[in-house]
């Protein structure tokens, strides 16, 4: 999170910076090999042009989507200089979160959503907004095609095309099934507030049936055995709230029926939210033992019945589990117009769109991409170390002193993220910090290195160029699309 955060700033710093009054796009400097290295900004004064009789017309913004990366971008938009158009099939921005908690009634649906129209109204945005899916995009001509859900057109199809200056794609992912034969036809999933409904719906219809009186108590441990595939954020977190509502609710509702509820989470890894830090894992699985939630590790699903779940393990082999209810959270796949898309501009064979540090899409000027639908490849320092240094030593004395290496910081930080976020990690407080390390106790009064220690002391920065979660909530820190406006 704090990668991506730190990336998200260093764009919003460059759209800043562009569109800076006094300073031209020719001030603002990339100087680097294969794209920029950098970055410096000149407080020159813009060359006065003559005074147009007329406004230019503005530049269109179109925006896909309508989640944390759309929304978010949007907040931070100045909508008055651009002639802004939004295209989502949901007209509102759904708090993603708490959706394991709408299945269970803990909070209602509305609470956790908010109309767009209202947020627009709200921040005064002048933005237009259209209730439609995109299904392909055609960066050569600079257009877009949409299908509205409600027949609007002559013909009744509701097809229409939208064309933009800049595309900002936020498109969010779509639910990875692996091509499990069953999940789509017998599974639940958890990515829409309608999904959360239905499951909530389920849950209650699973204790009716096991309340009838012609069900056998066989029938009634299937009916009332609630299996989530997926050990990860959100598979997690509907366990606990699941196990929570039939505790503290449903057992009061249906008390005949109460032991034969079970609890099953199945995760092909080894331990269940395997991202996040041992410590929390541990607490995680300690609690679910405690709570009596099964927790079925090493197990990959291969297929789903109607009423069994099959699944393989290197040491038990092939196992099924009959069930009442099964939710699949086992990952995110990529949307079928980013699909399309990819294969339109040469990325194959990859999940999500590529872009540069600046959040633009790889072979695409005016294509800009952020949230599930995109990743970042971020310019590693040492590629460009040796420019570095020598923009950095003004006086081309073959060495760097500490004033010199501050005065470029900044920029460094902006340019190359991974920098600051080392430092913090190693809780360092100042560039000295990262410095002593390198030039070796004989040097350290004069704290002067050379390009081999300012290699040496910078080697292991990298390391922290690492891909942000799958997790749409979590790429919304200050989530700017730095369009180069």
């Amino acid at each position: 999170m704090g990668f991506f955060f730190f990336t998200s700033r260093a764009a919003a710093r460059l759209a800043e910076g562009i569109g800076r009054p006094g300073v031209s796009t020719a001030a603002l400097l990339l100087t680097a090999a294969s794209g920029g290295g950098l970055v410096a900004y000149a407080e020159s004064a813009a060359e006065t042009a003559p005074e147009s009789s007329q406004n230019p017309p503005k530049k269109k913004v179109l925006v896909l989507g309508t989640g944390w990366a759309g929304t978010s971008f949007l907040r931070d938009l100045d909508c008055s200089r651009y002639e802004v158009k939004v295209v989502s099939p949901r007209n509102y921005f759904a708090f993603t979160p708490l959706l394991p908690s709408v299945t269970c009634g803990t909070v209602e649906p509305r609470s956790i959503i908010e109309p767009i129209r209202r947020m627009f109204e709200k921040k005064n945005k002048d933005v237009t907004f259209y209730e439609a899916e995109c299904f392909k995009i055609d960066a050569s001509k600079k257009t877009v095609h949409c299908r509205s859900a409600v027949g609007t057109n002559l013909d009744g199809n509701g097809d229409f095309m939208l064309d933009y200056d800049y595309l900002v794609v936020a498109l969010g992912a779509t639910v990875n099934t692996f091509n499990t034969p069953g999940v789509m036809e017998h599974c639940y999933f958890l990515k829409e507030v309608e999904d959360a409904q239905k499951i909530r719906r389920s849950v209650l219809d699973c204790f009716e049936k096991a309340s009838l009186p012609n069900i056998s108590e066989e029938e009634k441990r299937k009916t009332l055995h609630f299996v989530i595939i997926g050990g990860g954020p959100t598979g997690v977190e509907f366990a606990a709230e699941l196990h929570d509502f039939i505790v503290e609710d449903l057992v009061k509702l249906y008390p005949a029926v109460q032991k034969f509820v079970k609890i099953t989470i199945i995760q092909s890894g080894e331990h269940i939210l395997n991202m996040f830090d041992k410590r929390i894992t541990a607490f995680a699985e300690e609690k679910f033992q405690r709570d009596g939630i099964e927790v079925s590790t090493g197990f990959r699903v291969v297929k789903v019945s109607d009423d069994l779940v099959t699944m393989k393990s290197k040491i038990a082999g092939e196992v099924s589990v009959p069930y009442g209810m099964a939710v699949w959270s086992a990952g995110i796949g990529t949307c079928p117009v980013i699909m399309d898309f990819m294969h339109q501009i040469g990325q194959t064979s990859r999940r999500a769109l590529a872009t540069n540090e600046w959040l633009r899409v790889r072979e695409c000027d005016s294509v800009y991409a952020i949230g599930d639908c995109a990743t970042v490849n971020q310019r590693k320092i040492m590629d460009d170390i040796s420019m570095i240094f020598k923009v950095a030593d003004k006086d081309n004395s073959g060495t760097l002193t500490l004033k010199e290496i501050r005065d470029v910081l900044e920029d460094i930080f902006i340019r190359y993220p991974q920098v600051e976020l080392y430092m913090k990690n190693m809780h360092m407080l100042d560039i000295e910090d990262l410095i002593k390390g390198a030039i070796g106790d004989s040097h350290k009064d004069s704290m002067v290195v050379d390009i081999e220690q300012f290699k040496k002391a910078l080697s292991h920065v990298d390391s922290q160029v690492k891909s942000a979660p799958a997790t749409a909530q979590v790429q919304a820190s200050g989530t700017v699309c730095a369009l180069g406006w």
